[in-house]
């Protein structure tokens, strides 16, 4: 007998060998079949879907769900358009905070106010507290001078804005969260995700200087776990300052791992370690992408987070240590930095099945395609960014480079498995939304970004979903709604393969199922 069978459904498979179905059978969280197979079995549970499209889970191949979580809770000076607004947001955040505290702020992006705050104007509205501010897109944040008095002299801080490593080093000021704040706020997010559709993701970097929030930070998705928090999938990516010399068996040729010997691959299909986090630079919102030529009206070229040499080594390393490797690269300088680093590992150790990935590939000149190509490294992106902040950066690209933001055409001709992914909180978290800014490339001003790297409906949802598994090594158990693999869909409201392309990114998600079960109906 059947657990349940879906019925009175448009199924989208995304299995070739069966596209479309109307009825999904489940037993014991997994798909049985489809149509024939399971329409005169009887079922514990028959559920009419009343003619709802219904698609695998989305996959969102990265985010941070702890950093998601905490925003959602922190005031925020992002409604501000002022110098003098955000100022005020400040000395009320300040008002509210006990003499001598921290006053943490999110939202703080210098671009809608023309120019960076500086800690002196900060000083001014502070009275005496330690305040943060976290730049929006997770590479800088603002502070004032009590801040900058605990750091480093020779930290540069740019009179308060402090970058990549500089803003690791304010962030450990504060640093770690127990696993128990870490659990609260990961479940928050985790239950953001379901909401939009997405039933597993990858979060993008645990136990790190950057992004990472306490050294025992993999305890805490362990504990979310166990308190029934944590509702989708999950895959850990490691940061790879956790990495230290190891003297293994010199068969091994592992110069550097985690304590003994953990990597990709270990966990179970509920939580488990994906893959080794490299960061090669920055941000385009903080301008700190690396890039081969200078942002259009500015004197700099952004930065790399260490000399190349360092970051190639690293990257060897971990491919050695036998990791997935997920290498931020936004720009296309760092984008060069990487694909030589991986060229030169796979001639070392050759592991074709490696699936290494390139996350976020901000920036890809035509002549980098060929190398993804070759060396079968994944692109994951997050097409978002363009829909809210293409504008901006297409401004500081120009006209050249603009059409190479964020590519989708371009890595699919060259054969390159394009993955869709979020980085929430840095962006709107919604598949739909980006789906629908794949096909069209519009911001949401209306301008078309690179209107040929357009791709089409079908092949945004496969990003979403069956090119999401494949870079998550989830292939065998998610991605498409094929018998024997994990019942995990999102049941919509409409059909995005038929509405008008600009109504995407408002179809309703009704439900969305894990394991075979409707996750709200659970969580009541």
């Amino acid at each position: 007998m059947l657990c349940a069978r879906l019925t009175n459904a448009r199924f989208l498979t995304m299995d070739p060998d069966h596209p479309v179905a109307h009825d999904l059978g489940i037993w014991r969280g997994r798909i049985v079949g489809l149509d024939e197979a399971v329409t005169s079995l009887p079922a514990r549970e028959v559920i009419d879907l009343q003619g709802a499209t219904v698609l695998p889970g989305f996959i969102d191949s990265h985010v941070h769900l702890a950093w998601t979580g905490f925003k959602a809770g922190t005031p925020s000076v992002a409604p501000c358009s002022s110098v003098e607004d955000v100022l005020a947001a400040v000395a009320e955040a300040v008002a509210r905070t006990p003499e001598g505290g921290w006053v943490d702020l999110a939202g703080y992006d210098q671009r809608g106010l023309g120019r960076h705050l500086t800690a002196a104007e900060l000083d001014k509205v502070s009275a005496g507290r330690k305040v943060f501010m976290m730049h929006d897109s997770g590479h800088g944040c603002m502070v004032n001078t009590a801040v900058l008095d605990l750091l480093p002299a020779e930290l540069p801080h740019g009179e308060g804005f402090l970058a990549e490593g500089a803003m690791g080093a304010a962030r450990a000021l504060r640093l770690p969260f127990s696993q128990q704040e870490l659990a609260d706020a990961i479940g928050l997010a985790a239950r953001t995700c379901l909401a939009e559709g997405v039933t597993a993701c990858a979060e993008a970097g645990i136990g790190g200087v950057l992004f990472g929030h306490s050294p025992v930070e993999l305890g805490a998705y362990q504990l979310a776990k166990e308190q029934g928090k944590l509702p989708l999938r999950v895959q850990l990516m490691v940061s790879a300052d956790r990495l230290r010399p190891v003297t293994a068996h010199e068969d091994d040729g592992i110069p550097r791992a985690l304590d003994l010997g953990l990597r990709t691959g270990f966990g179970d299909d509920r939580l488990s370690v994906g893959a080794l986090k490299i960061y090669t630079d920055g941000g385009m919102m903080a301008r700190t992408a690396a890039l081969t030529g200078p942002y259009q009206g500015l004197d700099h070229t952004g930065q790399l987070q260490d000399d190349p040499e360092t970051l190639a080594d690293t990257i060897v390393d971990g491919h050695l240590a036998g990791w997935q490797l997920a290498v931020h690269a936004i720009g296309d300088r760092a984008a060069d930095v990487a694909l030589d680093a991986l060229e030169r590992a796979q001639r070392i150790r050759p592991r074709p099945g490696a699936r290494h990935r390139i996350e976020h590939a901000g920036l890809i000149r035509p002549d980098q395609l060929e190398r993804f190509a070759r060396l079968g490294v994944t692109a994951v992106i997050q097409p978002n960014f363009l829909r809210y902040f293409g504008d901006d950066y297409a401004a500081i690209m120009g006209e050249e480079r603009a059409p190479w933001l964020y590519r989708g055409r371009g890595f699919l001709e060259h054969g390159i498995t394009l993955v869709g992914s979020s980085d929430r909180p840095v962006a709107d978290g919604s598949p739909l939304r980006a789906v629908q800014f794949m096909v069209e490339r519009a911001s949401t001003s209306g301008q078309v970004i690179g209107p040929d790297e357009g791709i089409t409906v079908d092949e945004a949802l496969r990003a979403y979903t069956v090119a999401g598994a494949f870079a998550c090594h989830w292939e065998d158990s998610a991605g498409s709604l094929t018998p024997g693999k994990r019942a995990d869909l999102v049941v919509l409201g409409d059909d995005p393969r038929s509405v008008d392309v600009s109504r995407i990114g408002d179809i309703e998600v009704a439900a969305t199922f894990v394991d075979g079960r409707d996750t709200e109906e659970a969580a009541s």
